[in-house]
């Protein structure tokens, strides 16, 4: 058994080190992930989920809105590390991140 901590450079961070983050950490250290692996199918489930988070955080008329229009998804992707958003995604970003992280390359900054 290792003495080292979850997380350090020769294991991927585990689903409790990962909660232990803030949403914004979330956000930034899946974002720098996906970026690194060039990753463009975790971008566009990012994009696929936002209506659904928008719609959980109570705002229905932004999850319409997100839902019926493109453009604005991109607008909402740009801030989706940012407030009740980036907590509804916390699902989406902790699968990733437990998923695709590697020893050494756990996303963060």
């Amino acid at each position: 058994m290792s003495d080292q901590t979850p997380g350090t450079s020769d294991q991927p961070p585990g689903l409790a080190d990962l909660d232990a983050l803030s949403s914004k950490e979330l956000h930034d250290r899946a974002m720098k992930l996906a970026r690194d692996r060039r990753d463009v199918g975790f971008l566009w489930e990012l994009l696929r989920s936002i209506p659904a988070a928008a719609a959980a955080t109570g705002d229905g008329e932004r999850a319409d809105f997100d839902m019926l229009h493109g453009l604005s998804l991109l607008e909402e992707f740009t801030h989706a590390g940012e407030g009740e958003l980036a907590d509804a995604l916390r699902p989406v970003y902790l699968d990733y991140l437990t998923r695709h992280a590697t020893p050494g390359s756990s996303g963060s900054s």
